[in-house]
């Protein structure tokens, strides 16, 4: 953790959170104001990681436990709204973003990419984990009791948590009467009111490069997310295997190297770059559409980029040629 000062009355903030550095940004606070801000936060936070972690015993790992042994739960609230908010998006996704593939992704250890022993799974082990084609509609919700007659349901939300997270710090920063923030997740950022008299301006990573591909300016209540093929991955063969997953195949997905969507909701942005990732191109622009996902900027794995005509009126890109740039119908 680090808390600093820049300019006249910006404070910055940084935890380690989520498997990533989470930086926070106010700007025109006081000092008190700030300090009880990041306080706050922190502890949020910390909450938020033993009760969301799959990978400990957690709130999350107690209703998975109840789904393996076929038992009902009386699931935490601080879990709850959260599985139902990913019911919902799941189902507009047509099953794309599925955080009930907690199997496969234990399988492929992605959270252990940096371990040089790592390989991918065995392919029976793989088909295995498909065959129980495990979905958020498999869960049932009975009263205050959660339960599955598929045990092969186990709950992930590696590609939620993020922006769920985000959205509950943003409640929190208003009722504190913090106005002007930022909080920026490895990437995946949220804005609200403005940066002094300025807006908030983004940039967004090349995925193939360490540089920035684009940038974009965001208004009041606007989150950007991006997912892409170069967060967590590792070579094995001399093939290279990403963290990814398509929910079909069981493999890391082909086509795409990232998606950067912006929304209203950073819980439905985190979770719809997801989906458009394993979309790819041919499929984007139907999930990006029940999604309602208004922004949307796709880069394929040929390096062509492919946006919806009001992302492409928002978006600034740095040296990239018009002709790379292919423009959808509108959204």
């Amino acid at each position: 953790m680090a808390c600093e000062k820049s300019n006249p009355d910006e404070y910055h903030y940084t935890i380690f959170t989520f498997g990533t550095l989470l930086e926070i940004t106010l700007s025109d606070v006081s000092p008190e104001l700030a300090e009880t801000t990041f306080e706050q936060l922190e502890k949020d936070y910390r909450d938020y990681h033993n009760s969301w972690t799959p990978w400990q015993e957690s709130d999350l790992t107690d209703i998975n436990t109840a789904i393996r042994q076929n038992k009902k739960i009386i699931p935490s609230p601080n879990v709850l709204p959260l599985i139902k908010q990913s019911v919902s998006l799941s189902d507009s996704s047509e099953g794309l973003f599925n955080p009930a593939i907690g199997d496969l992704i234990n399988l492929w250890q992605f959270h252990k990419h940096d371990d040089p022993e790592i390989k991918p799974p065995d392919k029976s082990a793989i088909e295995k984990t498909l065959a129980k084609q495990p979905k958020m509609s498999d869960l049932i919700f009975e009263n205050q009791y959660l339960s599955s007659k598929n045990s092969g349901v186990q709950l992930n939300f590696g590609a939620f948590a993020k922006g769920y997270a985000i959205d509950l710090s943003f409640k929190k920063l208003k009722m504190l009467g913090v106005h002007n923030a930022i909080i920026n997740a490895g990437g995946d950022l949220s804005v609200s009111g403005t940066q002094g008299s300025r807006l908030w301006n983004i940039g967004i990573k090349h995925p193939r490069q360490d540089a920035i591909i684009a940038s974009v300016a965001l208004v009041d209540n606007e989150s950007v997310f991006t997912s892409g093929d170069y967060e967590r991955y590792y070579i094995y063969n001399d093939q290279r295997y990403h963290h990814i997953l398509d929910p079909d195949t069981g493999y890391p997905t082909k086509g795409t190297t990232s998606v950067t969507v912006i929304h209203d909701n950073a819980a439905v942005a985190d979770a719809a770059a997801t989906a458009l990732l394993v979309a790819g191109p041919a499929r984007w622009h139907k999930i990006a559409k029940k999604l309602g996902i208004r922004y949307v900027m796709l880069i394929g794995a040929d390096g062509s980029i492919h946006m919806n005509p009001k992302m492409a009126k928002r978006i600034k890109l740095k040296d990239a040629s018009k002709s790379s740039i292919l423009l959808s119908q509108p959204l």
